[in-house]
């Protein structure tokens, strides 16, 4: 049993189970077919886009949702990442990452371009940052933009995009400039189509298989100024802008992930036998049990002061790593703890059998 949180309100509580229904109908059902194209199809997008997910906080007059309140994104984001970590990924980088880029860097023409098809789910959405050799080191960024005309001249590569192998539109981070590391960097929307922009394989993973996370390509692709987003050589400044709620996103993930397992396992804990009893009265197993629930229980009560915290907009970038931190090794425990104690039952089963063998023989 957790404690009660406090962080929502009655209207929170009602959209979660909006959320809830979409994950039931829409999500749930398509999840193997998900894993297996890995790949989030465009119709569940589009569904989501109809119930008013991917446009919270955008306003109205541009298809949104016109909810301006951080805790409408965590319940969102909780009820996706207890499915799969994939499904908040994706739908985080539309929701929590790029949708303040397009909201607050870009122009009248630019939102009028994007924010509608951003809404309704037409245009998914993927950030270009991370590099093969930079990682995500934006003081060691390799793509560049050459200034051409009326537009640039934009050449690099991009790994590890989620959304990469599926986006209309990515928001791609290039050095544009010289100067001290990290200046320099300047923001442009790149759109599916362009010519000389091309999609490698989508990538092998450990997990995360919903997610089409990808390499892209650019070779000599042509974008006119008026899809520069932001300042000219303001990137990197804009993208420290955007880090808290970058943050908070994974850390929110994190624990509904963390949840979930332990969920999970709390329940097996109750229904697996071993030696005639359930594996959950097992003194070592009640211990552990216990500590993980505590565990996650502080880590919870922490994250839902921040994700307060940010709603107000008073949560540092500082603040939002430690979340973002102490919720990743949290999660880390938890899991590796859950997958240890179901391990550890299939092992007492396979010695007890075994032994018997010997003993009968």
């Amino acid at each position: 049993m957790s404690l009660k949180r406090t962080l929502f309100e009655p209207e929170h509580e009602l959209f979660r189970e909006s959320v809830r229904a979409f994950v039931a109908k829409e999500v749930l059902p398509r999840r193997e077919q998900h894993r297996a194209d890995r790949l989030i199809d465009r119709e569940t997008w589009k569904k989501a886009g109809e119930l008013g997910f991917l446009g919270l906080g955008v306003p109205a007059q541009y298809g949104g949702s016109d909810i301006d309140d951080f805790r409408f994104n965590a319940v969102l984001n909780e009820e996706l990442s207890r499915i799969g970590v994939a499904y908040g990924s994706s739908f985080g980088i539309q929701v929590d990452i790029i949708a303040p880029y397009l909201l607050r860097l870009t122009t009248e023409e630019q939102k009028e371009r994007w924010l509608p098809g951003f809404c309704s789910g037409d245009i998914v959405t993927a950030i270009g940052m991370t590099e093969p050799e930079a990682g995500s080191d934006l003081g060691a960024l390799k793509t560049t933009a050459v200034r051409n005309g009326d537009g640039w001249i934009v050449n690099g590569s991009k790994t590890f995009i989620t959304n990469g192998g599926n986006a209309d539109l990515i928001v791609t981070a290039a050095r544009t400039g010289g100067g001290p590391k990290g200046r320099g960097i300047t923001l442009f929307g790149i759109e599916a189509g362009m010519e000389g922009f091309s999609r490698g394989r989508v990538l092998e993973k450990v997990g995360q298989h919903e997610a089409d996370t990808a390499e892209l390509f650019f070779e000599d692709v042509h974008v006119p100024d008026e899809l520069v987003i932001g300042e000219l050589d303001g990137g990197f400044k804009h993208m420290m802008e955007h880090l808290a709620q970058e943050r908070m996103g994974s850390a929110i993930t994190n624990v509904a992930h963390a949840r979930a397992a332990l969920d999970i396992t709390l329940q097996y804990a109750k229904d697996r036998m071993a030696f005639r009893r359930p594996i959950g009265s097992f003194q070592h197993n009640r211990f552990l049990l216990a500590d993980l629930v505590t565990r996650l229980d502080v880590t919870q009560a922490y994250v839902d002061q921040c994700t307060l915290a940010h709603s107000k907009g008073e949560l540092s970038p500082v603040d939002a790593a430690k979340a973002k931190w102490w919720s990743s090794d949290v999660q880390g425990q938890v899991v590796d703890a859950c997958v240890s104690c179901t391990a550890a039952t299939a092992t007492w089963r396979s010695t007890r059998s075994r032994t018997r063998g010997w003993t009968r023989g």
